[in-house]
């Protein structure tokens, strides 16, 4: 089983949420039993459900954006608000269960050596998780172009189940993509650029709890098309070179359109106090 995360690291869990009442609650509560020294912050990306009302119920704090941002856009407020909060370690977990955070002592103990550790898929010849055609093309693709971007093998770097240390915090806090596969993909050259060290652990996903995925032969084709393109604009875009002495990448001269919302706290009966 893995390994429980070390004592003494302020860890805030960010969990991006759209559109997700049936299995929000489920992840937050899991979470929680499995770190019960780690605060829950839910992004509720513009939902028009019950998503944020479900998470707090379930004892997390809640940040309502007002209106749909993409999981970049949710992701950036979260590593805002662990940067302002002077949290040790940010861990992105998706809302819909597919992620183990019975992972998370595994992958805060590999930021001894690295600032951002990826829960990997594909790390083992046994993974259970399978993938076919244009859709893994895709993924194959980007692994290798970012493994030499990142000088150490890389097999799912468009996982979002990661954890990132204070370093890699500060620089996410004010250089964070919101396109597609930006929160992902994007966001590891970026990190690269910047002299971040990135990594990976190996774990295995699970299944969503509600819904399904749809992987038709169309859409895998179109994913593999949009996944070529996102790599493309990455690599040439302008990010930060470096980070300053700091640990932050110079802000940009140009205001922030999207900043950092307050989250509601949840029910005292659920939420453990946060310090200001």
């Amino acid at each position: 089983m893995p390994a429980a995360p070390r004592s003494g690291l302020r860890v805030l869990v960010i969990v991006p949420a759209w559109n997700e009442e049936a299995s929000v609650g489920a992840t937050v509560r899991e979470i929680a039993e499995t770190n019960p020294d780690a605060d829950i912050l839910v992004i509720d990306d513009g939902s028009g459900d019950r998503t944020a009302a479900v998470a707090e119920e379930a004892g997390a704090l809640v940040a309502r954006l007002p209106f749909n941002l993409g999981v970049g856009g949710a992701m950036r407020a979260g590593y805002r608000f662990a940067l302002r909060r002077g949290y040790d370690v940010a861990v992105q977990i998706d809302a819909d269960g597919q992620h183990d955070p019975r992972y998370l002592g595994r992958l805060i103990e590999r930021l001894d050596d690295a600032d951002v550790v990826i829960g990997a898929r594909f790390a083992t010849e046994d993974d259970p998780y399978k993938v076919r055609g244009p859709r893994r093309w895709a993924m194959v693709l980007l692994a290798r172009v970012l493994s030499r971007l990142a000088h150490t093998r890389l097999t799912d770097v468009t996982s979002g189940f990661r954890v990132s240390n204070r370093r890699a915090i500060s620089l996410f806090a004010r250089h964070y993509p919101a396109e597609y596969l930006g929160d992902t993909v994007e966001s590891l050259v970026i990190g690269a650029r910047a002299g971040c060290v990135i990594t990976q652990e190996a774990v295995v996903m699970r299944p969503r709890m509600a819904g399904r995925a749809s992987h038709s032969p169309v859409k895998a084709a179109i994913y593999l098309l949009r996944a070529v393109f996102a790599l493309g604009l990455a690599l040439v875009r302008d990010w930060p070179a470096q980070l300053d002495e700091a640990g932050a990448a110079p802000s940009p001269a140009f205001p922030d359109p999207h900043p950092s919302p307050t989250p509601s706290p949840a029910p005292e009966s659920h939420t453990k106090e946060v310090e200001r």
